[in-house]
């Protein structure tokens, strides 16, 4: 089986409740069955899907993802409100579905997820690394200050005229 472009799956994983997500609807789609045979298939295995694993949106929610994302796939016209399912949640779904198609999608999604959470640690680091930069940079910044206060002070200051010292003769006149 090919594998799906990066791209393809990337816009389909939402940050809701604090979690990285995926819509049934999205998954049912990457997986090649019906959003309405993935559900079956989660009622049927419910026991393997915890509240971590998957959970129900809110129409709130729905509204919000609506409202951010033009691409999200989201109807309020459904009767059904869309569930989505975690890192974990995908994993357990392609097993539930056990096709080769899902396991292999499912490999891919899960490489994102691992991918995502290593840039996001990335970029905490960097700025941890920033923010001690910038905290050094304040306590340099006052003696620099510090030094060009000084040296304005040395380069405004108008030389006075010299007294003439050594040896001097008079001679009349």
């Amino acid at each position: 089986m090919a594998m799906i472009p990066e791209e393809t799956i990337i816009p389909k994983i939402y940050f809701i409740r604090g979690k990285k997500v995926m819509l049934d609807r999205d998954l049912a789609e990457l997986y090649g069955v019906e959003n309405k045979r993935l559900g079956e298939q989660v009622k049927r295995n419910i026991n393997k899907f915890p509240g971590d694993f998957m959970f129900q949106l809110t129409k709130k929610e729905i509204g919000d993802l609506r409202s951010q994302f033009a691409t999200a796939n989201l109807s309020m016209k459904s009767r059904v409100l869309p569930t989505v399912f975690t890192e974990h949640g995908v994993l357990m779904l392609a097993n539930v579905l056990n096709s080769e198609r899902a396991n292999t999608v499912s490999i891919q999604i899960i490489r994102i997820f691992t991918k995502m959470r290593e840039m996001i640690v990335t970029q905490k680091d960097i700025l941890l690394k920033i923010e001690q930069i910038e905290r050094k940079g304040l306590s340099h910044d006052q003696s620099i200050k510090q030094i060009f206060t000084v040296l304005k002070q040395l380069i405004g200051e108008k030389p006075k005229p010299r007294v003439e010292i050594g040896f001097k003769t008079r001679w009349p006149g």
